[in-house]
C-alpha cells in the first residue's frame, strides 16, 4: 500500500511539472532591461521626457503583444546625474539578469565603459559623444555623434555663406560632453573645410552674456555653433536678441546666426527663449512634432496612449527615448524570429548585423539605424532645422556630413 502510495506521489508530482512547464511556456517569457538617467536634477529637462519614451514604447510593445506572448521588463531608475549612482544602479541591474542596458550621461558612460567591456553588456546611452566608442565594444550611440553634429552645422554653415571664409565661435558646455566635438571641427578645418574658428567660449552660470556676446562681434564672429543643453543657449540668444545681434536671416551681414546640436534645440527651448529664438538653426536626426508625418502622429499617439502631456509629447527627448527601446526591443524580436534564445549574446549580436539589408528603420529618426563592428553610430543622416513663426521647420533634406570620414 505504501510502495502504491509512493508511486502515485511520484506521477503526481511528474504531472504537477510538466503543468509547470506547460504554463510557463504559454506564459511567455520575460526579459529584463534597465535603464539609469536623470529624471531630476542636472539636465532632467532631457532626462524626464527620455525616460517616459522608453517606458511608454515598452509598455506597447507589451500591449500590443509585439514580441508575442513574451514581455520586456525594463526597470528605470533615476540617478540625477551622478556617475556613482549610475554605478550603483548598473551592479544591481546585473544582479536582475538584464540582457540589455540602456545609460545616459557622457560621464557615467565613459565611467562605466569598463563595466560593460567586463559584463559584455549591450549599451546604448543618451550620450552621442564620440568618445563613447574609443576602445569600446559595446556601446552603440543613437545616432551621429555630437561631433558629427557639429561637423554638419560647420558644413551647412560653409556651403550656405555668402562671401569670404565664413568666422565662427563654438559655445561650448565646460565638460567631455560639450567639449568633445571641439577637436574633430578642428580637424575638419585641417582638412579643408573652410571656416575661421574665431574662439571658443565655454559658458560658466552666468545669466548675463552682454561682454561676451560684444567680445564675439568685435572679432567679426558671424555665427556660433552650440554644443550644450538648452538653457545657456536660451539666455545666450536672448540677451543677443536684446542687444540687436541675432540674424534674422541666414548670415546676415552684421548679425550672428546661432546653430547648435541636438541637446541645444527642440521645443524646450522655444519655450525657453520665446521669440529670441526665431532663425535659430538646429540639427539632429530626429523627426519633430512640430512638422506633420508618419512619426509625429505616431508619437503624439503614443503619448496620449499613456496619458502624457503635450510638454513630453511634443518633445525630441521623448522620441529619442522611444528609438532606443525600439532597437532594443527590435533586437530581441529578430533574435526570436531565428529562435534563438534571449542573451546579452544574442542581442549584440543582433545590433552589429543592423545594417545593409537588415537596416532598421523607425519613424522617430530621418534615417535608418545602421550597425557593425565598425560602425556603432546608430543614424548617420542628419536634418537641418530651423526656427519660423515659433516652430522648429525642416531647412533642406536629410543629409551626412562629409567631413565625419574625412577626418577618421
Amino acid at each position: 500500500m505504501k510502495k502504491r502510495t509512493r508511486m502515485l506521489f511520484k506521477i503526481s508530482l511528474a504531472f504537477m511539472i510538466v503543468f509547470a512547464f506547460a504554463f510557463q511556456a504559454q506564459a511567455g517569457q520575460t526579459y529584463k532591461l534597465a535603464l539609469s538617467l536623470a529624471i531630476t536634477g542636472p539636465t532632467s529637462d532631457a532626462g524626464n521626457p527620455y525616460s517616459k519614451g522608453v517606458e511608454d514604447y515598452f509598455r506597447y510593445v507589451n500591449d500590443m503583444k509585439l514580441l508575442g506572448d513574451d514581455k520586456i521588463d525594463c526597470t528605470i531608475r533615476d540617478d540625477q546625474y551622478k556617475t556613482d549612482v549610475t554605478k550603483r544602479n548598473f551592479e544591481d541591474f546585473i544582479d536582475m539578469g538584464i540582457v540589455f542596458y540602456l545609460n545616459y550621461s557622457t560621464g557615467s558612460t565613459l565611467g562605466l565603459k569598463r563595466d560593460f567591456e567586463e559584463e559584455q553588456m549591450p549599451v546604448i546611452p543618451a550620450s552621442f559623444h564620440a568618445g563613447n566608442l574609443d576602445n569600446s565594444n559595446y556601446i552603440f550611440l543613437p545616432i551621429a555623434s555630437y561631433s558629427a553634429q557639429a561637423i554638419g552645422l560647420a558644413e551647412y554653415i560653409v556651403k550656405n555663406h555668402k562671401g569670404a571664409t565664413p568666422r565662427a565661435a563654438m559655445f561650448l558646455h565646460p565638460s567631455a560632453f560639450g567639449r568633445g566635438p571641439l577637436s574633430d571641427v578642428q580637424k575638419a578645418v585641417k582638412a579643408g573645410l573652410d571656416m575661421n574658428i574665431v574662439e571658443v567660449v565655454e559658458h560658466g552660470k552666468d545669466l548675463d552674456n552682454t561682454a561676451m556676446l560684444k567680445r564675439l562681434q568685435s572679432k567679426g564672429v558671424q555665427y556660433v555653433i552650440s554644443q550644450t543643453i538648452q538653457s545657456p543657449v536660451a539666455t545666450m540668444i536672448k540677451d543677443a536678441s536684446r542687444l540687436g545681434m541675432v540674424a534674422t536671416s541666414f548670415g546676415q551681414k552684421g548679425k550672428i546666426t546661432f546653430t547648435g546640436c541636438h541637446y541645444t534645440g527642440g521645443n524646450d527651448l522655444v519655450a525657453l527663449a520665446g521669440s529670441a529664438a526665431e532663425n535659430y538653426y538646429w540639427t539632429t536626426s530626429y523627426i519633430v512634432t512640430s512638422e506633420p508625418g508618419a512619426g509625429t502622429d505616431a508619437q503624439i499617439a503614443l503619448a496620449k496612449k499613456y496619458g502624457r502631456d503635450d510638454k513630453a509629447a511634443m518633445s525630441h527627448n521623448y522620441a529619442n527615448g522611444v528609438m532606443v527601446a525600439q532597437v532594443a526591443a527590435e533586437c530581441i524580436r529578430r533574435a526570436k524570429a531565428k529562435g534563438n534564445k534571449i542573451t546579452k549574446e544574442t542581442l549584440y549580436a543582433e545590433l552589429l548585423q543592423m545594417n545593409g539589408m537588415n537596416a532598421f528603420y523607425p519613424v522617430t529618426t530621418v534615417g535608418p539605424v545602421t550597425y557593425s563592428k565598425t560602425d556603432k553610430a546608430g543614424v548617420d543622416t542628419l536634418q537641418m532645422y530651423s526656427v519660423q513663426n515659433g516652430n522648429f521647420l525642416s531647412v533642406g533634406k536629410p543629409f551626412i556630413p562629409e567631413y565625419t570620414s574625412k577626418i577618421k
